[in-house]
């Protein structure tokens, strides 16, 4: 099987964080990843309290992961802009490899 190097980025929000919009149109439009991912946690906690769902209290500020991945040279100039936007340790970043 044909593979290529890819490194893969998980980001991590809070949707009160109102960061979600700037980050997928930025990653779509400038940056032109391959493709994003939007998770929508049903629990969660960080350094902003806890975050659950519940069928009585349906949260609008849950958890939020995004993910993506792609070449290198796309990626880099990606994680310098969205490191200046998101809070320290909440990106997290690998190298993996993906068919070709």
């Amino acid at each position: 099987m044909k593979t290529m190097n890819v490194i893969i980025v998980r980001i991590y929000i809070t949707e009160s964080s109102n960061l979600l919009t700037v980050i997928t149109n930025y990653l779509k439009t400038e940056a032109k990843v391959r493709g994003i991912s939007v998770f929508r946690a049903i629990n969660g906690y960080g350094e902003t309290g806890n975050h659950s769902a519940s069928l009585i209290d349906l949260s609008l500020d849950l958890p939020l992961c995004i993910e993506f991945f792609d070449s290198k040279d796309k990626i880099e100039p990606a994680l310098n802009y969205l490191s200046k936007i998101i809070k320290h340790e909440h990106i997290v970043y690998w190298e993996a490899k993906a068919n070709d």
